[in-house]
């Protein structure tokens, strides 16, 4: 009996020792994200908790306990403390998806602080991240800086998105292509911050089509 009872003090102290290592994981992400936000004064942010993980292999998407009663609007930007996580694609009440950098559709016009250049970030059905319209005269190398170039209207400028890991670059080719390697890591993310002074503007309709 009295080994019974030792057993589920032990037991009870573990779960204990558990959901305080939680508290002070948490504690230290709202640490970091309102050091992120004090630094980053010119933004209004809202903080919101992932709920919901996209169930594939693949992380391509988030869900949030922020909606639109909080005033979250499809297009926001997602930020941690690391850097850019992704943006609102799709808003309920009480709720909103985060389209992750990762994913398929997604597509970040970026600036290569070190090349001095402009470039557009890829997400693939992998998961993997890139860089593409990279121009052949840039001097690209592995470890530059990517940061939103705010071309395009997406997303603000200067928002960090991650660093190169290469880079390939054929003669033939019009565009310089690289792999990169983003500054959040996506399988760790509990708490974000959501941009919400931003409206993207959808600047395609200003765009000329080619002639016939």
């Amino acid at each position: 009996t009295r080994n019974a009872e030792l057993e589920a003090q032990v037991s009870q102290l573990q779960t204990q020792v558990i959901d305080l290592q939680q508290r002070a994981s948490e504690t230290e992400v709202l640490a970091a994200l309102v050091d992120f936000s004090r630094a980053n004064p010119e933004s209004s942010y809202k903080a919101a908790s992932v709920i919901g993980r996209d169930p594939s292999p693949f992380l391509h998407y988030v869900i949030v306990n922020r909606g639109s009663n909080d005033g979250i609007e499809r297009g926001m930007p997602v930020v941690t403390n690391e850097g850019l996580a992704g943006r609102i694609d799709a808003v309920i009440s009480d709720a909103s998806r985060v389209q992750l950098l990762t994913d398929a559709g997604a597509s970040v016009n970026v600036h290569l602080k070190n090349a001095n250049t402009d470039a557009m970030l890829l997400g693939s059905v992998t998961g993997d991240i890139s860089l593409d319209l990279i121009s052949q005269d840039a001097t690209v190398d592995p470890g530059d800086i990517i940061l939103t170039s705010g071309l395009g209207g997406g997303y603000p400028p200067d928002l960090i998105v991650g660093q190169v890991t290469n880079v390939r670059k054929l003669p033939a080719e019009l565009f310089q292509q690289a792999t990169v390697q983003p500054a959040v890591d996506f399988s760790r993310l509990q708490i974000v911050l959501i941009i919400t002074n931003f409206r993207a503007i959808n600047t395609v309709p200003l765009v000329p089509t080619p002639g016939p």
